[in-house]
């Protein structure tokens, strides 16, 4: 499918969208955003890398700005086509990945075709496999095999975010809690000893938990320490001889993926009998510092007039800052609604991202 970078970008949002590019499969997105750049751009090096596209300029400016939105999708749900639909608030258009994050994508391949004197250097960097497990991720490919093309003053990930900047992002780390205990038959229950029931301390402390508040550069971060699974139990007659709780913790960006480990610890360990538990670290990823104060990152606070606020979750910008690179996260769409079977865009978002990026972008040379 031949796409036009030229067209309204709510019209190559719809093109998009109409390309099935779930992850591990986006083949075909990937060859029409590669020819599509290739064809309607000028002053851009285009590279193909997998299933991944990037492209950048080379104009000698001060700064360089790097654009990076991924091509998957989760699975389709009976949403493809897109649908275009009229509403009293404003137009919306239907279809998977329409908000996460094919109107961010759009943008910027829009503005990579139409900007006539970029203020900035741009690099922008298309990648695939983000929806699935980190081991995947195209930005890591990227990171591994072209470090190169992740160098920039400050990076703007198009993740869906309401036309809000979304500075930094929260860190997360899983961690597995297992008890064990002694079988038996529940009817001589005294003769073992109940893992699961060893649980209940730490499940108390969880509850009663309170998570931080964090202030930084005026975005605010709210932590969050949860039991996300809980496993236990041979058969309904059997008195269970282990049992095991996962906990996800959320935490603000001040805290190191180290620190924030350590920290659990603690609050299992000071739980009735937390002690005499096994911890496994099971999953972590740092979070990244909102970095407004950046001289690039703050025009483009300006740009948006001011309006931005922490990212709740964890997103690629952690990959930039820990680079170096002040990363914020900004793209049409209403996170809430990403992944869901009625996933859609209120076309009027699309188009005040662009804006913003395009008085942001372009003028003459800083």
């Amino acid at each position: 499918m031949a796409l036009d970078l030229r067209a309204d970008p709510a019209q190559l949002t719809a093109a998009l969208i109409d390309i099935p590019s779930v992850s591990r499969d986006e083949a075909a997105i990937a060859d029409a955003v590669e020819a599509a750049l290739r064809r309607q751009t000028s002053g851009f090096e285009v590279v193909r890398n997998g299933n991944r596209v990037l492209a950048r300029t080379s104009l000698g400016r001060e700064r360089r700005v790097l654009l990076a939105g991924h091509l998957d999708t989760v699975p389709l749900a009976d949403n493809l086509p897109h649908r275009w639909e009229s509403r009293p608030g404003g137009d919306v258009i239907h279809g998977c990945g329409s908000v996460d994050m094919k109107s961010g994508d759009a943008v910027f391949l829009h503005l990579a075709a139409t900007l006539e004197q970029p203020r900035h250097d741009l690099t922008l960097v298309f990648y695939d496999c983000e929806e699935i497990a980190a081991e995947f991720n195209g930005l890591g490919v990227i990171e591994e095999e072209l470090p190169e093309w992740l160098e920039a003053d400050v990076a703007i990930l198009g993740e869906p975010t309401g036309g809000l900047i979304e500075a930094g992002c929260q860190g997360t780390l899983r961690v597995r809690v297992s008890a064990s205990g002694t079988r038996s038959h529940t009817a001589r229950a005294w003769m073992g000893q109940n893992a699961i029931h060893r649980l209940g301390g730490l499940l108390g402390v969880l509850a009663a938990y309170e998570p931080r508040r964090v202030d930084i550069d005026g975005c605010e971060y709210r932590e969050g320490l949860q039991a996300v699974a809980v496993t236990g139990g041979v058969a309904g007659n059997v008195v269970p001889d282990a049992a095991s709780v996962d906990i996800n913790f959320r935490f603000a960006p001040d805290r190191s993926a180290e620190q924030a480990l350590a920290h659990v610890r603690d609050v299992i360990a000071s739980a009735p009998g937390g002690d005499e538990l096994t911890v496994e670290l099971t999953d972590s990823a740092p979070g990244a510092l909102p970095g407004l104060s950046n001289p690039a990152a703050a025009e483009l606070v300006a740009a948006a007039d001011g309006r931005f606020r922490a990212k709740y979750g964890w997103t690629d910008v952690s990959r930039f800052a820990a680079r170096g690179i002040p990363a914020v996260n900004f793209g049409p769409g209403d996170p809430s609604i990403a992944h869901m079977c009625d996933e859609h865009v209120a076309v009027a978002e699309i188009h005040t991202v662009h804006r913003v990026l395009r008085d942001y972008l372009q003028g003459e040379p800083a």
